[in-house]
């Protein structure tokens, strides 16, 4: 069976879990996970080559290596006796430092591009003074160029690209999916009430309004509970402003969990928030997959018009969608929705319904299974 490198500097991200979940679905190719490091961990019995392993001094001389020059030459030792026929990189910025390895094995290369990489202004690919960043805004041109197929993880994701100057017939629009049959609707005595959020805590993700939103519902029902997982440079400015606006007692910041507790929280909560906005860099959400993950549970979800979130979201049917920074408008769709159980049901119930239909991570992996065999037979 043929091989495929899946690609990402960084592996095994906590916030990312997206990209092995459709790595693993792929029973018709091999894998073998490639990057600098592994940040959390790799799937059972999964093949990996890194560049720093072991965090030694080698390792972190490789890893810095490839960082500031992008060249392949670190990558010759820990794939010289792995075959591979294709790498997968995600996110444009990681397809830079994939280019030169699959050109050096003379192999196709397939990009998919998520969000932030096709969203975010040169400007501040510049002030990040990340390398990888750096390098992608000085040599992006020969991504774009030479890169073989770039997947866009939404239509919103592929109309950012043509605007960016990917090629148009090199792109292809595909949604990632999510298991249906491993995350089954829950219980509807599982409803705890819970408004809930997971989101890594930047300014796109619209953690902010969502607190404030909180504080209108709040003077209707004093007991509403917000529980917010996630980690990011906003946490304190966040908790602060919970404590500014007397919601303390409302809030609950859990920080980072694993994803099996991530799905356990989906299953107590009424109804999944993500009201995302357009960052002042013009990062923007590609979709949302935590938008799948709820609605798949039979939770009723609640996003914004923004980037590829209505591709998510069935506006009265599935949950709600609301305009961009009005917290008013979310506050009167959450306590719609804490109000009305009977409602909150039968969305849930239609939400599945149309993630099973639009977003089936075997059916979606079939067609990214055949996205590798034109690209690898030509």
């Amino acid at each position: 069976m043929k091989t495929v490198g899946i690609f990402r500097n960084q592996l095994f991200k906590g916030s990312e879990v997206f990209i092995q979940q459709q790595a693993e679905a792929i029973k018709n190719y091999n894998k073998c996970y490639i990057g600098r490091r592994m940040i959390g961990k790799k799937p059972e019995g999964a093949t990996s080559c890194v560049l720093n392993p072991n965090g030694d001094i080698r390792g972190r001389m490789a890893e810095l290596l490839n960082a500031v020059t992008t060249s392949a030459q670190p990558y010759q030792t820990a794939l010289c006796n792995q075959p591979l026929e294709l790498i997968h990189a995600h996110f444009a910025i990681d397809g830079l430092y994939a280019l030169s390895l699959a050109q050096r094995k003379n192999i196709p290369l397939v990009t998919t591009l998520h969000g932030f990489d096709v969203t975010v202004s040169n400007k501040d690919l510049l002030k990040s003074r990340s390398p990888a960043w750096i390098n992608y805004l000085i040599h992006q041109h020969k991504v774009k160029k030479e890169g073989d197929k770039f997947i866009c993880v939404s239509n919103f994701i592929a109309q950012q690209a043509i605007k960016n100057g990917f090629p148009e017939d090199k792109l292809v629009q595909h949604y990632i999916g999510i298991d249906v049959d491993k995350y089954q609707p829950r219980d509807q005595r599982d409803d705890q009430g819970i408004i809930l959020h997971v989101a890594r805590l930047v300014e796109k993700k619209g953690t902010a309004i969502l607190i404030k939103a909180l504080k209108h519902v709040h003077k209707a029902c004093a007991d509403a509970r917000l529980v917010i997982i996630g980690e990011g440079p906003l946490l304190d400015e966040l908790k602060t402003h919970v404590s500014a606006l007397g919601l303390e007692h409302n809030v609950t910041f859990t920080g980072a969990l694993p994803h099996q507790d991530v799905m356990a929280w989906m299953r107590k909560a009424s109804m999944l928030i993500l009201p995302s906005i357009t960052a002042k860099t013009g990062d923007a959400e590609g979709l949302g997959m935590v938008l799948l993950e709820a609605a798949v549970t039979g939770v009723p979800v609640i996003g914004t018009h923004h980037g590829g979130i209505p591709e998510a979201i069935i506006d009265e049917r599935t949950g709600f969608l609301v305009t961009e920074r009005d917290d008013m408008q979310l506050a009167e769709r959450i306590s719609y929705l804490l109000n009305n159980g009977e409602e909150r049901i039968n969305m849930g119930r239609n939400a599945r319904e149309f993630i099973c239909e639009k977003f089936n991570l075997s059916k979606q992996t079939l067609k990214l299974e055949k996205i590798y065999q034109e690209l690898i037979h030509g």
